[in-house]
């Protein structure tokens, strides 16, 4: 695990020194999400960040392999049991179910915090089954996000990537016409530079802006 975890971080900074034109706090937002993801690993390289104002290229930003604390870490560390009832199955059988079982409570994690599905309380069935079929679908959202997080932009968690594109905002401007009628358009808020090369990067896409309405009576043509 440790080596799959280190591989991934290698890569994510090999990656981040590629970038051409990411400012410094990008950076470091990429820096810190890749910190919480390698964990208690990311000790085992030394990563130089570039100062206040400077640029960010490769000589203000460089890494290495702390060779020396590797050694000392692979010396200190020990075995990894797995004690199982599933006498019928293959070690690797028993050990893919026991990734999964990882899985699973990192998905009730998820749920728990930052989707935030809960506390709350029903007391009809139909509302139960609704607030789960809906928390259903934001885990599969979120879940579907972060694969794809790790394909097209290494470093990045769902939180984050999330947080970034909260900045887009939905807003209905209303227009009074002579006549006594309204037009209503609704639109969202122009992504930011950094917002924009995120979702180039994900090769998402904004839809185009909706046509605007023109209200009358409190009826709604286009």
């Amino acid at each position: 695990m440790r080596r799959r975890r280190l591989k991934r971080l290698w890569a994510s900074l090999h990656e981040l020194r590629k970038r051409k034109s990411i400012t410094r706090d990008d950076l470091l937002m990429h820096i810190g999400a890749l910190k919480k993801e390698a964990g208690r690993d990311y000790r085992l390289v030394r990563v130089s960040l570039p100062k206040q104002e400077e640029p960010v290229n490769e000589n203000t930003f460089h890494f290495s392999l702390d060779r020396e604390r590797l050694r000392r870490t692979l010396r200190s560390e020990g075995r990894y049991l797995l004690r199982s009832n599933m006498q019928a199955a293959s070690p690797e059988t028993v050990w893919e179910s026991y990734l999964l079982l990882a899985r699973i409570e990192q998905a009730f994690k998820d749920l728990k915090g930052p989707l935030s599905i809960r506390p709350i309380w029903h007391q009809l069935e139909n509302r139960i089954e609704a607030h789960i079929f809906v928390s259903f679908l934001a885990f599969c959202l979120h879940t579907t996000l972060r694969n794809l997080a790790r394909r097209r932009a290494a470093g990045l968690t769902s939180d984050a990537i999330l947080e970034k594109l909260s900045a887009i905002q939905m807003i209905d401007v209303h227009l009074p016409t002579t006549d006594g009628r309204r037009v209503v358009m609704s639109r969202y808020t122009q992504p930011e530079k950094d917002v924009s090369l995120l979702l180039a990067q994900l090769g998402l896409a904004l839809p185009e802006q909706s046509p605007p309405k023109v209200y009358a009576s409190g009826q709604a043509s286009l």
